[in-house]
């Protein structure tokens, strides 16, 4: 029955938010775009109006705890959930456009829908780990603002000179940002996380099958990140050697 709770009002005015979001950046931001880049500009501008008030909110958030991020004997907070809702709903919204629109990319879509198993279950069925997993929300989103600006100029780049040179400019800025927080940090602190619930301490808050399935979707979440900026920084080094290889003849 806990579970049901996921149709309460904040849930649904969340949902609804980012629709309109997404519409309003397809009829009215991008309305003069290429026909399916307008989708996908849409869901960048969706993805920053969650990733950064989510992390602003979350690391409010961690700073009034008083207890450690990896204590998960206390219950999440009002609050806690609310970050938590934001994030379902945006995650829910923008997996509908990937199921419709980009059904083959499947990195995107299992990075969601592991996102959206750890997020449900802590707020609608544990109610504890608020603060760890708010935690892993700002390590994923800090990078949001970068990534979309980025991704935007990337669906403009062949039709604008400016955003082709804003492309080349932050293609390696963003790639080492990313690959340091998703490739070292993120890593390091579910290590921790991992220990933490190894040596006890989710123990009659969070059941055992519970924090390992986590612990699976979390990890796997993170190698499809890395996967993902591997294939860029390929790409990347293809490209520039693939016009330095021009220049010279």
């Amino acid at each position: 029955m806990e579970t049901l709770k996921i149709l309460e009002p904040n849930f649904i005015g969340f949902s609804l938010f980012f629709s309109i979001i997404y519409f309003f950046g397809y009829f009215i931001i991008f309305k003069d775009w290429k026909e399916k880049l307008k989708f996908d500009a849409s869901s960048c501008i969706m993805s920053l109006v969650h990733g950064t008030p989510a992390t602003i909110l979350s690391i409010y958030s961690i700073s009034q705890t008083s207890f450690q991020i990896l204590d998960f004997s206390i219950k999440n907070s009002t609050f806690q959930e609310m970050i938590l809702e934001y994030s379902i709903a945006y995650f829910l919204v923008d997996l509908l456009h990937y199921l419709i629109l980009h059904p083959s990319d499947i990195l995107f879509i299992a990075h969601h829908l592991a996102t959206l198993y750890v997020f449900l279950t802590c707020r609608f069925i544990v109610h504890h780990g608020g603060v760890t997993v708010i935690s892993l929300l700002v390590l994923a989103e800090i990078t949001s603002p970068l990534q979309n600006i980025w991704s935007l100029a990337r669906y403009r780049r062949i039709d604008t000179p400016i955003a082709a040179k804003l492309y080349d400019k932050l293609s390696p800025v963003f790639y080492m940002l990313y690959s340091l927080v998703r490739g070292i940090l993120g890593p390091l602190f579910v290590y921790k996380m991992g220990l933490a619930f190894a040596s006890g301490k989710g123990d009659g808050v969070i059941c055992r099958a519970m924090w390992m399935s986590w612990m699976v979707v979390i990890v796997s979440a993170i190698l499809v990140s890395i996967l993902w900026v591997m294939n860029l920084w390929v790409d990347l080094f293809r490209e520039r050697q693939r016009k330095l290889l021009k220049k010279c003849n």
